[in-house]
């Protein structure tokens, strides 16, 4: 249901904006708790962003905090990522996903995730 996109290689201090989309007859973002993840090989999966109720509230990992945005278009239902100042440490697949969780926190359970796209920083 969630597809992502707008991954791909950069140069160091770059900037990319992923998109993260769904039909909205099967998923209303604006309705859910939504965040970016990112994991690159070898490492454990890492929460960076959260958006709740089309932007009342966010919440952003310290690694990306200043650097990245969370940000919603209801009227695409589509959530986004703007990433500035990239760096190769943020080279690594990045995912959205949903969650039901009203708090909307990176420890959030989140059930529904979208298959991914590559960033590559260099």
């Amino acid at each position: 249901q969630l597809v992502e996109s707008g991954g791909g290689s950069v140069q160091v201090g770059g900037s990319l904006r992923l998109s993260c989309t769904a039909s909205r007859d099967t998923l209303d973002l604006g309705s859910k708790c939504m965040a970016w993840f990112r994991q690159d090989p070898g490492k454990e999966r890492e929460g960076l962003a959260t958006i709740y109720a089309g932007g009342v509230a966010t919440h952003y990992a310290d690694s990306v905090k200043g650097r990245f945005t969370i940000s919603e278009d209801n009227a695409k239902n589509t959530l986004y990522l703007q990433m500035n100042s990239l760096k190769p440490e943020d080279t690594a697949m990045y995912y959205c996903a949903t969650s039901g969780d009203v708090y909307c926190r990176l420890d959030s359970d989140f059930d529904n995730w979208g298959q991914g796209t590559q960033v590559t920083v260099s």
